[in-house]
């Protein structure tokens, strides 16, 4: 550590993968003390007959290696797999009142948990109770409810086809459409913004597209920590020298250069493969005027070609067969100004015309985006406008060419695509209903913020979470955790302990759940699940561990338990369809015709890929064509004086979501820590602030009246990120961000461009 540097802070100059991660596995199995069955079930993580991995929803490869998984999925893999526990003798030691002055990585750091619990107030603790009363004073709780719409049923994307189809059915024959979802905080802008443009809210992409493009586009995301698999097929893209082009705040490590721990060459030699051909540093909130620019700068090239008597670099002829707007789309271009573009996405006129070429000469583009994308104010109007770029030139709906959303949980889009959604079509519950006899409810239900927004008026008194950690992944928890409080009840299904558990309802349960690396035996023998990747291919999971406790039950078995003890007479054959999921899925193909033959298929190595009808240029959109969607304007997020910036929440290279597996970020150099801001040096310098110092991070208020909210006591990191751009971690930034500061349509929350200041820490 030099002089300048914080203690926990050292620049990192290895390349992703490598070494580092082989080690980082090694500590990950090491740490969880249950070497035997970690490295078991890594040997059958994303294997045929395996478990699907959840760490991430990158797809498998159709010629799969000896170990398909990466540093990060092995962390989670130990993390689920761990020796410890949580028992009921825990809970007897610890109160909940100081079990809330722990740190998050402490809660889940006690293990598994392994009886169903309830908080008994009298004590303050959690104590132990049976299955049998644990759902029967759910039964109670819930239909003492004036109306269904009074509840609240949250799922988290780790939840399987078969517990997220079964879910969503109790749910509506509950009588409510109520489906907060994991989804509604990540790609909600992905399922709302692209059926609008290309009538369907998936990527088009396959895995071997990626084998076939000229040119890849990574717009903000950052693959090294969130998505490590991913690496390889870039890797593979940029050694036959397909050019990839990043546009992203901070430098990522993943983004630069990556060591394949399966390439002995590079491992024995300490070489890497340089990943990005081009890294254009944009500002927080800048996606917007990016995109303007490229576009406007693809039709400058157009009209340049055209005049030297060339064809133009435009698609004409799948424009004019495939597509309409594109006249609203040229005006609005030309309405737009060069300086201003520049300001608002920080980078130069010519940075962005250079990709503009890269992009008119590739014959077949892929575009790449994660989060930094979806969620800010105007995240649908970002999603929209990769489209837009990629209609100009007839890049979908063939081959080697395409959009492609990367999602983060391995199931997350499964989810939504059984069914568990907050707006369904009436031809889905059309279906749903004759299927099974129900009468389901018509109209729309609450979205993640609404769900919060609701619980604080009063106007919803339960919950039931399917996984999750919803009140910590919500922004403001000032206001987020006070309004959960109100609760009459709340029940999570999870594997471990976290933050959400101890924010206390009249009525709080803990039910636990089995996890992926687990067997899962019911009536009719051990059984399997489905899960869809980013990529929709829907393939079978089958965990092979010993459940971490005698009392853990499966989460279709868990469901069809609250089912039975809320709707008494109810019209589904619960037992009967837990006791074998191959008739879940029988009855899954019944409401969704895509999953024709479903156990047949998924039988099958790999399973198979659902229709994905803009793959092959079919429009589900009102005309039956793609459309080019103008949106106002550059973008909502803006500095409104020079000393506000905008600040982005990010993970940590140790962190999936809000489960943090360590303090340390290896890739952005910080060990031990999770204390600290990150901030272009010339920002730093202009605020009188240096390297080190400790500062509050002040929000700027949203309005009139609201309260300020501060991120006190950080460490000020000099790092290679955009001026005007700061970055923290999340969920602890989480207090940062207004409850009202989402997207208002898609409901997306603005994790990524919230205004803040700077100020020295008194």
């Amino acid at each position: 550590m030099s002089k300048a540097d914080p203690p926990g802070v050292k620049p990192y100059d290895g390349p992703a993968g490598g070494w580092g991660a082989l080690k980082a596995v090694a500590n990950a199995i090491r740490e969880q003390t249950a070497v035997a069955s970690d490295v078991r079930a890594l040997l059958k993580a994303n294997q045929p007959m395996g478990f699907d991995c959840p760490g991430c929803a990158w797809p498998d490869p159709d010629h799969r290696s000896s170990f398909e998984f990466c540093e990060n999925g092995a962390k989670a893999v130990a993390w689920e797999a761990t020796a410890r526990r949580a028992p009921p003798e825990f809970f007897a030691a610890h109160s909940v009142s100081e079990l809330w002055g722990w740190s998050d990585f402490e809660l889940e750091a006690q293990g598994r948990l392994t009886h169903p619990m309830a908080y008994d107030a009298a004590s303050d603790r959690y104590l132990s109770i049976s299955w049998d009363e644990a759902f029967a004073r759910i039964g109670v709780a819930l239909r003492a409810l004036p109306d269904p719409n009074m509840a609240e049923f949250y799922t988290s994307g780790r939840a399987s086809n078969e517990a997220a189809f079964l879910y969503q059915l109790f749910v509506r024959e509950f009588g409510t459409n109520n489906f907060p979802d994991c989804s509604n905080m990540c790609h909600e802008a992905t399922s709302v913004g692209l059926p609008e443009s290309i009538g369907v809210g998936k990527g088009t992409v396959t895995l071997e597209d990626f084998d076939h493009c000229d040119a890849i586009f990574c717009v903000g995301h950052n693959p090294g920590t969130n998505h490590p698999r991913m690496l390889a097929t870039l890797r593979e893209a940029a050694r036959r020298k397909v050019p990839i082009v990043v546009f992203n705040p901070l430098r990522e490590r993943g983004l630069e250069r990556f060591a394949s721990p399966q390439d002995p060459f590079e491992m024995l030699t300490l070489r890497s493969t340089e990943i990005a051909s081009s890294y254009y540093q944009l500002k927080v909130g800048g996606d917007l005027a990016m995109l303007k620019g490229m576009m406007k700068a693809v039709l400058a090239l157009d009209a340049a070609d055209l005049a030297r008597g060339g064809k133009g670099v435009l698609d004409r002829t799948f424009i004019a067969e495939n597509t309409e707007s594109f006249s609203a789309i040229e005006a609005d271009l030309a309405s737009v100004e060069w300086d201003e573009i520049e300001r608002r996405s920080g980078l130069a006129r010519s940075d962005v015309e250079a990709a503009a070429e890269v992009y008119a000469k590739a014959e077949r583009v892929i575009v790449c985006y994660g989060m930094g994308i979806t969620q800010h104010l105007d995240g649908v109007a970002n999603v929209q406008h990769l489209a837009n770029l990629l209609l100009l030139r007839g890049n979908l709906g063939r081959k080697g060419a395409g959009i492609c959303p990367l999602r983060g949980h391995s199931n997350v889009q499964g989810d939504r695509t059984v069914g568990v959604t907050e707006i369904p079509t009436e031809a889905f519950l059309a279906r749903l209903d004759a299927a099974f006899g129900v009468t389901s409810p018509r109209t729309k239900g609450n979205n993640a913020v609404e769900t919060v927004e609701a619980i604080r008026d009063g106007r919803s008194k339960a919950i039931v979470c399917l996984g999750g950690n919803l009140a910590v992944a919500m922004p403001d928890p000032e206001a987020t955790f006070a309004a959960m409080r109100k609760l009459d009840l709340a029940v999570h299904i999870a594997t471990k302990l976290n933050r959400s558990h101890l924010i206390l309802a009249r009525e709080s349960i803990l039910l636990p759940c089995l996890g992926r690396t687990e067997v899962d035996m019911q009536e009719g023998g051990p059984q399997c699940v489905t899960v869809e990747d980013s990529m929709s291919v829907v393939h079978a999971s089958r965990g092979g561990l010993a459940p971490a406790s005698e009392h853990l039950r499966s989460e279709p078995a868990i469901i069809a338990g609250i089912a039975k003890a809320s709707l008494p007479a109810t019209k589904v054959d619960w037992d009967f369809l837990v006791a074998d999921y191959g008739r879940i899925r029988d009855r899954i193909e019944e409401v969704f015709p895509e999953f024709f033959d479903f156990n047949a298929r998924v039988a099958r190595p790999g399973g198979f890929r659902l229709d994905v009808a803009a793959s092959r240029r079919e429009w589900l959109t009102p005309s039956g064509r793609a459309r080019f969607i103008v949106a106002p304007g550059l973008g909502r997020a803006d500095r409104p004086t020079p000393d506000v910036l905008l600040l982005t929440t990010i993970r940590s290279h140790d962190q999936y979501n809000t489960t943090i597996y360590s303090l340390n970020d290896r890739y952005r150099g910080v060990t031990g820590r999770r204390d600290v801001v990150f901030v272009n040096p010339e920002d730093l310098a202009a605020l009188g602030l240096a390297h080190g110092d400790l500062v509050d991070v002040v929000a700027v208020p949203a309005g009139e009246g609201e309260a300020a909210r501060a991120l006190r006591g950080q460490t000020a990191v000099a790092f290679p990120i955009a001026k005007g751009s700061v970055a923290a971690y999340y969920p602890e930034a989480n207090g940062l961000i207004a409850l009202a500061a989402y997207d208002h349509t898609s409901g997306t929350p603005a994790y990524k461009s919230a205004p803040v200041r700077l100020r020295a820490h008194a």
